[in-house]
């Protein structure tokens, strides 16, 4: 069985790679990459690939965006050290979730949970059997630093997330802005999709600031929300149209 491993991290990667042929020696690892732009052609032009193991966070961002850009067909199990994750993996050819560090029993039990399946079965029925059960989970609340005090700021009174500066910050109905540590990247996976947008690689919106849009040029649209003096809340060209039946749900 060919398998790949996506580690941004050298030592975990070894040993991984170690522990991976302690308890399936049978198994060839063909590669160890760091990144998601050296994952992307490599699977593009490796269809023998028949187990990944990888990581959430990886050197240039989350392994997931490397499964928009690559259909793979084989499964994965994720190795992470967060838990906030396992939905979203799930979402993906997910078909375990293990924890670093990784332990041996562990490992082992994900390994026979992937050979149970023969390659003729389909994605579908892969999915779904990992899927059984697992109800999707959203951030209702976000905890910053103001001064020396820490605050929790409930979602509904949250307008917009963006990035400033290699920054990320959430802007409040109250015209209050917080710095966060999450990417928008991140902020993707972890907001309910009936109630947050993301309009451009900058912004996510929420559907309470979206009550001022104006056309725009390029058949652009643009926001204006209050408390946020930037004149860019632009939404993308190629996300309006996904983004006038979001409106209109």
């Amino acid at each position: 069985m060919n398998v790949i491993i996506l580690e941004d991290e050298t030592r975990a990667a070894n040993y991984l790679e170690r522990l991976i042929l302690k308890v399936a020696p049978e198994m060839k690892v063909l590669a160890k990459l760091e990144t998601i732009r050296d994952a992307v052609p490599f699977l593009k032009t490796h269809p023998d690939v028949d187990l990944i193991f990888s990581d959430v966070q990886l050197a240039d961002g989350l392994s997931f965006e490397i499964f928009g850009q690559v259909q793979v067909k084989c499964p994965i199990i994720f190795t992470t050290a967060y838990d906030h994750y396992a939905i979203e993996a799930f979402k993906t050819n997910g078909l375990d979730y293990l924890l670093k560090p990784v332990e041996e029993e562990r490992l082992k039990q994900a390994i026979e949970k992937v050979k149970q399946f023969s390659p003729s079965i389909a994605l579908e029925k892969l999915l779904s059997i990992a899927n059984a059960g697992a109800t999707k989970t959203y951030k209702s609340r976000f905890m910053v630093k103001v001064g020396d005090k820490i605050k929790s700021i409930p979602i509904e009174e949250i307008l917009v997330f963006y990035s400033l500066e290699k920054a990320t910050y959430l802007h409040t109905t109250s015209h209050r802005d917080y710095c966060i540590d999450y990417s928008v990247d991140q902020l993707e996976s972890l907001l309910d999709p009936g109630n947050c947008f993301r309009i451009s690689r900058k912004y996510i919106v929420s559907i309470h600031a979206c009550s001022n849009i104006l056309a725009w040029t390029n058949s652009r649209l643009r926001l204006k929300i209050e408390g946020i003096g930037d004149d860019d809340i632009i939404v993308a060209r190629e996300r309006v149209q996904e983004f006038k039946e979001w409106l209109d749900r």
